[in-house]
């Protein structure tokens, strides 16, 4: 009998023989390491999926595109690599233990997930017209608001910087003009949270007229976006019901991803320049034109370029650092941002903190039940330069440079700046030392959603939002500079408007595939939104001079110089219901249905509720067995929607009789109420084929798209006899905007080492009002000398919207030297400022570590009225004040006393198209043990401008609204646009 072998004994050897049998496993297992990013520009690719061919190991890329993968078998010899929209590549990974895979863009990606209202959607299951735009493709450059990050990029929709002010505002027009008082931008959507379009930034009245307004999108840091999604027709909008009419932008800011922690730094610094000098005389020339009329005064002797003197090279600093990471239970991202951009005129700059916290939490061993928390932060300082869209004659800075005599010197011969007492000519360098403008604006939008997975077919979730605003700003103009109203003086203002929004959204969402052929989803929901605005302002006078800022002492002012106002707007509720759903037929037939009532405050008590429906189908041609085997199409797709969609974007309580205190003891009516005031609604048709073919190497869209308009919301003064005072009513009548959009993207060269792709969307468009009537209103006021009270655009049946109406310019009668008009000098309908044509061209090559990515756009076929060549430079000037350089090189001497007068003398092509930006990229990829994706860039803004248009630029906007009716395409002394230069720095660490 053999013993026993002691416990402790046979226990080692147990444990000697399990290391043994990990080691030896060890040694046939192994760790694949790698990095995974877009070819066409080495993005990292976030949450690709990385597994072993054949089995069912695998692992998804961090934030930086970087995985691990261990237990990889030593006979495993390829891994297979996947990511939503891009096509499956496999890798030999035979004798290798690091790799790194560039995937090419899916081009058709038809299987992208795209984001829609109140949730998101395979692109290939849309039945509306969705367009989708990823951080990748964005705009670079200096970017101050999100709404720059697309322009050019989304066929149907026109993105206008309305000057070169840094922070300025946009004009984003998707499918063209659609009403003639209430708003004409899109509604934007942040992670789910609608924004009402409002600014807490102050406006601005005063000695120099209204400055320029900001951007409301402004809070949010472009650095943060991970997506920007376009909803365009109605069956894709209407899910926002009364809001959507304009279309809908959804923006959808950058997640953690599963993963170690990881930071990313990016950084640029550059300058910037004036893009274009108007054509004004010099001194040489200016004194040439005294002898040419014989004009015996006028040239002192100097010589002076003033736009030199009051613009600058301007400095931009963008700094952004973010840390994100997690695993299946928890993922987070948390990043700062801080934006220093110098204004190209003196005394112009625009900073921006920023913060942004993002977080999704899965609960319960079984994950239903989570909770998604975000947080966007910022706070916005704007020195702002007296630059505005209504100055008289005395004009803004812009305007006095453009005029000053370039014979004059700007300053004293000790150095002191050049006053002349009494004169209506301001030196515009003493402008920009005597006016200090400070804007302060703090955003606050957070959101947390609660939701809960019943099962693999319901989810609930929860909604709660609020978003809070508040602007402070204070503004002064020096007692010592010759402004009427100002000279010994002064004048200080101060304003603050708060704004706040809250939000409660419940929705269910339903997806159940019913069998292999059928399959549903429904989403139902309820929402609740509550605006309040409310602000003051105050103003004074008469300050003597102590070496402060006058608004830090306003008690000093005199009591009859003192003006104060004070509003809270009547608090505006919207209550809805929605619902929406979709089937899916054998992965070729969908048919999409959404419905929406929309109940709100501002409108009548006869008509609180409207009700917006919508229909969508979509044929997936090419999974029919017919085309089976086609070598020609990969993707086939035929959409068409129709739908409703409202407006509710005007005034709370405009249904409302409205009173304002006017001092103590009285008031005074502002608004007569309508208990009939209704929704203004678009119904749109939307037919579109989309197409992929040579495996998707050439793929696009085409849509063809009509939106009708009807019931305008409108501000109307009361007709005599009865009481002043004013109404809102639904104008009768319908605003028709008709098109087709193309959207068309090729891989001209796809290798290992070369990728070449470019992208073109455009859009042939046409508007036009009709069954007006008679009725005519007047909109698009000009200002400068000798022309007040001008208006020169209209609301006019069968006729744009906005269309020019002007004298009809002949030109310079030789014998008199005054203008000749046609049409015995009474106007025409002379222009349209809207497009008939819009273009976007993107293209990108990348060789090996090299990439080039270059955007333009353009628009076509429009008219644009140079009110700064009408007023400001006219030939009356001369002797005094400066000329534009042309009125004096023709043959044909026009006379001084030729009167200022609208005309279609000033009415130019806006015809252009720009090289918008421009990325040259270098990837180092890996620098030691601790940077990685070192990329290096060198980006340029504005490079090349093509256009006829004599005017600083023609993408350009002044506003020249008159009673609230928005005009277009005109304009007047504006912010110069200005060309930049960036060098740019990311990495990981």
């Amino acid at each position: 009998m053999i013993a026993a072998l002691p416990r402790w004994v046979r226990g080692l050897s147990t444990l000697l023989l399990l290391l043994f049998l990990g080691s030896a496993i060890q040694a046939q297992e192994r760790t694949i390491t790698g990095k995974i990013t877009d070819s066409k520009d080495g993005t990292p690719l976030i949450g690709a999926t990385v597994t072993v061919k054949g089995s069912t190991r695998g692992t998804s890329t961090g934030s930086d595109g970087t995985f691990s993968l261990a237990g990889v078998p030593a006979s495993a010899t390829r891994l297979v690599v996947t990511s939503v929209g891009f096509t499956t590549q496999e890798i030999d990974i035979s004798n290798k233990s690091e790799i790194e895979v560039g995937l090419i863009a899916s081009d058709a990606a038809l299987s992208e997930v795209v984001v829609v209202g109140y949730g998101t959607a395979r692109k290939k299951d849309l039945t509306g017209s969705v367009a989708s735009v990823k951080e990748k493709d964005f705009n670079r450059g200096v970017m101050a608001a999100p709404d720059q990050l697309i322009q050019g990029k989304v066929a149907g929709v026109q993105v206008l910087n309305n000057s070169g002010q840094p922070g300025g505002a946009t004009t984003v027009r998707i499918r063209g003009n659609a009403s003639v008082r209430a708003g004409n931008q899109p509604l934007y959507v942040v992670d789910g949270v609608p924004l009402d379009n409002n600014n807490a930034r102050s406006g601005a009245t005063g000695a120099i007229g209204n400055t320029p307004g900001a951007n409301p999108l402004n809070f949010i840091n472009p650095n943060d976006i991970a997506s920007m999604d376009v909803l365009k027709d109605a069956s894709a909008a209407a899910i926002y019901g009364s809001r959507g009419s304009n279309g809908v932008v959804l923006i959808t800011t950058k997640r953690g991803q599963s993963g170690e922690p990881s930071i990313t730094f990016n950084t640029s610094v550059g300058f910037s320049n004036l893009l274009k000098k108007l054509d004004v005389l010099d001194a040489g020339e200016y004194a040439a034109a005294l002898d040419k009329y014989n004009l015996t005064q006028g040239d002192f002797g100097d010589d002076v370029d003033a736009m030199d003197a009051i613009t600058r090279t301007a400095i931009t600093e963008n700094y952004n650092a973010s840390i994100a990471g997690g695993n299946d239970r928890g993922r987070y991202r948390v990043s700062l941002g801080y934006m220093d951009q110098e204004g190209i005129m003196r005394k112009s700059r625009f900073r921006k903190y920023t913060g942004n916290i993002s977080a999704g939490f899965k609960f319960l061993e079984s994950k239903k039940l989570g909770l998604d928390v975000n947080l966007l932060t910022s706070h916005n300082v704007e020195d702002i330069a007296p630059i505005s869209n209504d100055a008289g004659f005395q004009g803004s800075m812009v305007g006095q440079a453009l005029q000053w005599n370039p014979t004059r010197a700007l300053r004293n011969p000790d150095g002191t700046l050049f006053v002349e007492a009494g004169s209506t000519t301001v030196n515009p360098l003493a402008m920009s030392e005597a006016y200090n403008d400070l804007s302060n604006l703090t955003n606050v939008l957070g959101s947390i959603s609660p939701f809960y997975r019943f099962n693999s077919n319901f989810e609930y979730r929860m909604l709660f939002s609020v978003r809070y605003a508040s602007g402070n700003r204070n503004q002064e103009i020096k007692d010592w500079i010759n402004i009427q109203n100002v000279t010994d003086r002064g004048i200080a203002a101060s304003s603050n408007n708060q704004l706040v929004t809250t939000q409660f959204t419940n929705t269910l969402n339903y997806t159940k595939d019913i069998n292999d052929n059928f399959s549903v989803t429904a989403l139902v929901g309820h929402e609740y939104m509550k605006f309040q605005n409310k602000g003051f302002f105050f103003a004074a006078q008469d300050f003597d001079e102590f070496g402060l800022n006058y608004y830090d002492y306003f008690q000093y002012s005199t009591n009859a110089s003192r003006s104060v106002f004070s509003f809270a707007d009547p608090t505006s509720e919207l209550q809805s219901y929605f619902a929406r759903a979709t089937i899916n037929m054998y992965d070729k037939y969908l048919l999409t249905a959404t419905f929406r009532a929309d109940g709100s405050s501002k409108f009548g008590s006869d008509n609180k509720y409207g009700y917006f429906p919508s229909f969508g189908a979509a044929w997936n041609i090419t999974n029919e067995e017919f085309m089976k085997g086609s070598n020609v199409f990969n993707t086939l797709k035929l959409r068409a929607g129709w739908g409703i969609t409202g407006n509710q974007e005007f005034p709370a309580g405009a249904s409302l009789t409205r009173y304002r205190f006017t001092a103590p003891g009285q008031a005074q009516r502002t608004n007569f109420g309508n208990d009939k005031l209704k929704w203004e609604t678009s119904v749109t048709t939307n037919i579109g084929l989309d197409f992929g073919f040579a495996n998707d190497r050439v793929y696009g869209s085409v849509d063809y798209f009509k939106k009708d308009t009807e019931d305008f919301l409108f501000e109307q003064f009361i007709a005599q006899p009865g009481p002043a005072g004013k109404y809102w009513v639904n104008l009768p009548g319908n605003i028709i905007n008709e098109g087709v959009e193309v959207a068309l993207n090729t891989a001209i060269i796809r290798s290992s080492d070369l990728n070449w792709n470019l992208g073109v969307v455009a859009t042939f468009q046409k508007n036009e009002l009709t069954n007006f009537g008679s009725q005519i209103i007047e909109t698009g006021g000009l200002h400068g000398q000798g022309i007040s009270g001008t208006t020169i655009q209209r609301l006019i049946n069968g006729q744009p919207l906005n269309v020019f109406y002007l004298r009809d310019y002949q030109g310079i009668n030789k014998t008199t030297g005054q203008s000749d008009y046609g049409n015995e000098g009474q106007q025409i309908y002379a222009g349209d400022p809207n497009p008939d044509f819009i273009l976007g061209i993107s293209t990108d090559v990348a060789w090996k570590k090299w990439s080039l990515g270059i955007n333009l756009n353009g628009a076509y076929g429009h008219q644009i009225y140079n009110n700064t060549a009408n007023t400001v430079l006219p030939i009356g000037n001369l002797g005094t004040r400066n000329v534009a350089k042309d009125l004096v090189s023709t043959a044909d001497l026009e006379s001084q006393s030729n009167p200022v007068a609208a005309s279609t003398r000033y009415l130019e092509k806006g015809d252009y198209l720009k090289l918008a930006n421009a990325t040259l990229n270098y990837s180092l990829g890996k620098i030691g043990k601790t940077f990685r994706n070192v990329n290096i860039s060198l980006t340029g803004q504005n490079l090349l401008l093509f256009t006829n248009y004599s005017g600083f630029d023609p993408e350009v906007n002044t506003d020249k609204s008159i009673d609230g009716v928005p005009s277009f395409g005109i304009e007047y002394t504006p912010f110069p646009s200005a060309r930049t230069i960036l060098l740019g720095v990311n990495f990981t660490l």
